[in-house]
């Protein structure tokens, strides 16, 4: 099927099962019901799973496969970003072209970065990422502000010339649509105490997702593949057998940044707005978080670590003391009171504190991230079926 083995066939299909009834799936809860705050199916937070899936499945690309650590990515989201609000303002609310100019700017930004970049390797290509990354931010925030708009960033108006397009509708700002179908465009569905939501953004973001991982597992699968895992097993040995891997890893960091773009693109598709908060170094070491955390190096993993960190970020940081009294209110007043205070740091504004300690424990106990902890899961399921075991003629002899 589209040319993957049975493998990847199969990975592809259980991920698009997966985006296709996540909104049904994400909501397990009754709405009015104590645990409804877990429910994460609703258009807004949906979208960002798949957006930032796409930004790590790009950042794993380069990552994963060559070992380049950049701490700059955020400057190709923030880019696509720009550039996606540029060609609403000028040409369109349709948002086909913005989507692709996101892509085409940042990455022939990324291939400005990544030529003068990649003459290091180590941390010394980490520090050049971050510098032009934060160099970014700095001439979005302040010298480009004609073009970014500052701290304040860069928004549409009703004065906007639009020569494709309408530049008002009764007086207000036209919706960004794809051919007239507006992305805020929801349709609800009740089902015994349960509500779907069926969104046009975010099956818009659901196709460029499955064609994102698509092209990452054809990419991983190819010879160019092999290629970019060989720079990242031993980049000097390559080289002296006379292969030049620098047009390898800048090819990569050029698609990664690509990635980067689409993903800029999408977030103004949903919501035209450009800030140069994209481009700040904690935007960068975000998608780093993702990709560990879900497994560096894998197909799966930067997808699941971008759907752990913003379901988590947007559970822990909407709890708060009121809630958790009503979880304990059936202890005695002290101990509620105790626990609520020992609780308190780790929700709300605090949840950073909970995604560090998150991330500490799946580093030390799980080096290969969620993926690693799903794999030896799977082992043991086997060694309880009796599937694991070996017969004793193929237990190796000990060595001599």
């Amino acid at each position: 099927m589209l040319a993957l083995d049975k493998k990847d066939t199969t990975l592809f299909l259980i991920v698009l099962a997966a985006v296709i009834f996540a909104p049904f799936l994400l909501n397990p809860f009754p709405e009015g019901s104590e645990l409804a705050q877990f429910n994460a199916g609703y258009p807004d937070l949906l979208q960002r799973f798949l957006i930032f899936g796409i930004f790590a499945i790009g950042f794993n690309i380069l990552f994963g496969l060559t070992g380049y650590l950049s701490f700059g990515h955020a400057a190709f989201l923030g880019v696509g970003s720009y550039a996606g609000v540029w060609m609403m303002k000028l040409l369109t609310m349709n948002v086909v072209p913005a989507i692709l100019m996101s892509i085409v700017f940042a990455g022939l930004f990324s291939l400005l970065v990544g030529y003068i970049s990649l003459r290091r390797s180590g941390i010394y290509f980490s520090i050049l990422t971050l510098a032009f990354a934060q160099m970014s931010f700095a001439l979005a925030y302040s010298v480009l502000t004609p073009i970014t708009n500052g701290e304040t960033g860069l928004q549409l108006a009703l004065d906007d010339p639009r020569v494709l397009g309408v530049s008002q509708v009764n007086g207000s700002i036209p919706p960004t649509n794809l051919f007239g179908l507006p992305m805020r465009e929801s349709f609800e569905l009740t089902m015994g105490g349960w509500v779907f939501t069926f969104n046009a953004g975010y099956y818009l973001c659901a196709v460029f997702m499955m064609v994102a991982f698509y092209l990452a597992i054809r990419i991983f699968r190819s010879p160019f593949g092999m290629m970019l895992r060989a720079v990242k097993s031993n980049q000097q040995r390559m080289n002296y057998t006379g292969l030049n891997s620098r047009p390898y890893t800048l090819a990569a960091f050029v698609i990664s940044g690509m990635y980067a773009g689409l993903a800029g693109g999408l977030m103004v598709a949903m919501d035209p707005l450009a800030g140069a908060e994209r481009m700040q170094w904690t935007a960068s070491g975000e998608v780093v978080l993702m990709t560990i955390l879900g497994g560096a190096g894998t197909l799966i993993g930067p997808v699941l670590g971008a759907g752990f960190i913003k379901y988590f970020e947007n559970i822990f940081s909407k709890i708060n003391d009121n809630i958790l009294h009503q979880w304990f209110a059936f202890l005695p007043d002290g101990l509620e009171d105790a626990l609520v205070f020992v609780i308190h740091p780790f929700i709300g504004k605090g949840w950073h504190l909970t995604l560090g300690i998150m991330f500490m424990l799946i580093v030390i106990f799980l080096p290969g991230g969620i993926v690693e902890g799903f794999r030896r899961l799977a082992q043991i399921g086997r060694r309880g079926t009796g599937g694991g075991k070996k017969s004793a003629d193929a237990v190796p002899a000990p060595a001599e």
